[in-house]
């Protein structure tokens, strides 16, 4: 994709995560419950759904920099985004983009939240853990989020899962053009699997870890003829753990 599609893509991302009612995922079926109790939904002061994330500690949730704006809590511990207390609301302190952000060519669309609170951990909130750099990807993973589900605009309040494929990144780079380093590629590429627009900031889950984080694809939902782009979590660990480090 020519350098100027995929900024205009970008700034059509960011509004769509930003001011619909929440996340896209493309012929998925309902999570189970009591599963993937990891999952935030990243939400602003009016308490509508922004981004996805998900719990790597008590006190961070990972996601994607793009999600930057307007965000100012986290929501954990349930699958219904129309089930939301004081008690599973939680504030947000600090927001950890990755320096070398570029909000054009999304190079390194990785950010920490630093939770107000360290959230107690229990049947309806666990933790992911995080690859390490040794990992192989499975073939076969999976992404979640809220809300809609085709490009008609049909939302959901429960979250959604769909199994996705790793795609090979030398077939990615033929499909999009100037593909930022230290990506994974994994559904779409009119397989009428994947995420959408609003989505970003979840993870691509892979053999019980957090392997990537939702990042970009292309306009049409219905479905992408490019493969969806996440972050490489496991070229970020040093990043992540210095972070981390500083709030033990």
């Amino acid at each position: 994709m020519h350098p100027l599609h995929k900024c205009l893509l970008f700034h059509l991302l960011v509004y769509l995560g930003q001011n619909a009612d929440g996340s896209e995922i493309i012929n998925g079926e309902l999570a189970p419950e009591n599963s993937m109790q990891y999952m935030a939904s990243l939400q602003d002061s009016d308490g509508d759904h922004v981004c996805g994330g998900f719990l790597i500690r008590e006190d961070f949730v990972l996601t994607a920099a793009h999600c930057y704006v307007n965000i100012t809590h986290v929501v954990l511990g349930t699958h219904n985004l129309k089930s939301v207390n004081n008690d599973n609301k939680i504030s947000i302190k600090k927001k950890y983009k990755h320096k070398r952000f570029n909000n054009e060519e999304l190079d390194n669309d990785i950010m920490l939240l630093k939770l107000s609170t360290k959230v107690s951990l229990n049947r309806k909130v666990q933790t992911i853990p995080l690859p390490t750099s040794e990992m192989n990807k499975e073939e076969n993973c999976q992404v979640a989020g809220w809300g809609d589900i085709d490009n008609d605009g049909t939302t959901v309040d429960d979250l959604r899962v769909v199994n996705v494929s790793i795609i090979n990144l030398e077939v990615c780079k033929k499909e999009w053009v100037d593909l930022p380093a230290n990506v994974i590629c994994a559904g779409g590429d009119e397989t009428k699997k994947g995420f959408c627009s609003g989505d970003s900031g979840g993870p691509l889950v892979c053999n019980g870890k957090a392997v990537g984080i939702v990042s970009f694809n292309t306009e049409n939902c219905d479905y992408p003829d490019a493969p969806n782009v996440y972050t490489d979590v496991s070229k970020y660990l040093t990043w992540i753990n210095r972070k981390l480090k500083r709030y033990e």
